[in-house]
C-alpha cells in the first residue's frame, strides 16, 4: 500500500464516491464534484485520483457490464473501504478540532 496522505482533492473524490454509492464511476464522480464544489474538474485527474486511493486501500472497484450506450466499453464502479471511511472520519474530525479553536469563527453565531 502507498503513502496514506489524503490530499484535498482526493478526500472530495472519495466523498463522492461515498456519496454515489452503487454508481460511482469515473465520469458520475467528476459530475458530482463540479455540482457539489463548483469546479471544473478534468476527467483524466478523476481518473488519477480514483486509481491512486485503490492503490491506497481507500477505493475497491469492480468492472461493470457492458453496454450498447458506451459503444460495448464496461464501466468501472469504485466504492469506498472500511479503511476509507475511516480515514474520512478522520479527516472529518481534524478538520472540525481546527475550526473549533479559530477564535473569529468559533464563537460567532
Amino acid at each position: 500500500m502507498k503513502g496514506t496522505h489524503l490530499g484535498e482533492f482526493e478526500e472530495l473524490v472519495l466523498l463522492a464516491v461515498a456519496a454515489l454509492a452503487e454508481n460511482a464511476y469515473a465520469v458520475s464522480v467528476k459530475e458530482e464534484i463540479e455540482e457539489k464544489a463548483e469546479r471544473k474538474v478534468n476527467i483524466s485527474a478523476i481518473h488519477s485520483s480514483l486509481y491512486r486511493l485503490e492503490d491506497k486501500g481507500f477505493l475497491e472497484s469492480e468492472v461493470g457490464g457492458a453496454t450498447n450506450k458506451r459503444g460495448g466499453k464496461s464501466k468501472r464502479f469504485f466504492r469506498v473501504t472500511a479503511y476509507g471511511y475511516k480515514s474520512l472520519k478522520e479527516a472529518q474530525s481534524l478538520r472540525q478540532s481546527f475550526w473549533n479553536i479559530i477564535p473569529q469563527l468559533s464563537t460567532q453565531k
